[in-house]
């Protein structure tokens, strides 16, 4: 890559940063991923070659210190003070993109297992009942898949096949729906009321299941600026 000398932040910084990739590689970081393939998961497209030679770059630059894993096996990414502190660029970033780019954006294309994984990090264990959850979600379109989540001891795992544990709750609803509550475009509630969301299990645990999630870092951000597209509509 081209060197752009040290005769300007910006440049200094898109040297760094501004790769292909490299963002959402310190998004992942900066939302908690610390192993290759938690990191890889939340990168569908990305090879496993090309993110290695992202981190290696981070890694030189400052930005990642690599750990051993706690388990013995493989190692854990970790940002270091000047990582931590671009999550503030990372945030910019997702507010400018909804602000200027909202009439682009498609939540509705994710992944089915893509969007479980983002749920699954985004989560407040304080909230998680005492005793194991399994919450079993049916995405029925674009193409019928059921993916589970086990709330255990303050973690969430993610399961393309059975736990092997009862389900507790069901969720059942097209992908494009649990991606638009995800990113904020209307709430769980909502959804569930106007019968998007069709929900079964105990009651005490369908209340509390919103609360078990905190959705998209961006999620308030997006829902304000998808009421004031719809109040921008004109009136037929």
């Amino acid at each position: 890559m081209p060197d752009y000398g040290d005769f300007c932040p910006v440049q200094m910084a898109a040297e760094v940063v501004a790769d292909r990739w490299t963002p959402m590689i310190v998004r992942e970081l900066v939302l908690g991923n610390t192993r290759f393939n938690d990191i890889a998961r939340g990168l569908p497209g990305i090879s496993r070659s090309l993110l290695v030679q992202r981190l290696r770059h981070l890694e030189k630059n400052g930005v990642v210190e690599t750990w051993p894993s706690p388990t013995g096996r493989g190692n854990e990414y970790h940002l270091t003070p000047a990582g931590r502190d671009l999550e503030r660029v990372i945030d910019s970033f997702g507010r400018w993109a909804i602000e200027w780019l909202f009439d682009d954006m498609r939540p509705q294309d994710v992944p089915p297992t893509t969007l479980m994984w983002w749920m699954h990090r985004r989560v407040d264990p304080t909230r998680f009942p005492p005793q194991r959850t399994v919450i079993e979600w049916r995405h029925t379109e674009p193409a019928a898949q059921t993916i589970w989540l086990v709330l255990d001891r303050q973690e969430v795992s993610v399961c393309m096949v059975h736990p092997g544990f009862d389900v507790d709750v069901v969720a059942t609803a097209t992908t494009a729906t649990f991606a638009e509550v995800f990113q904020g475009y209307s709430t769980w509630q909502e959804a569930v009321a106007d019968g998007r969301i069709e929900v079964a299990g105990l009651p005490r645990l369908l209340s509390a299941l919103p609360r078990w999630f905190l959705w998209s870092p961006w999620a308030e951000v997006t829902r304000e600026r998808a009421d004031r597209a719809q109040a921008e509509q004109p009136a037929h």
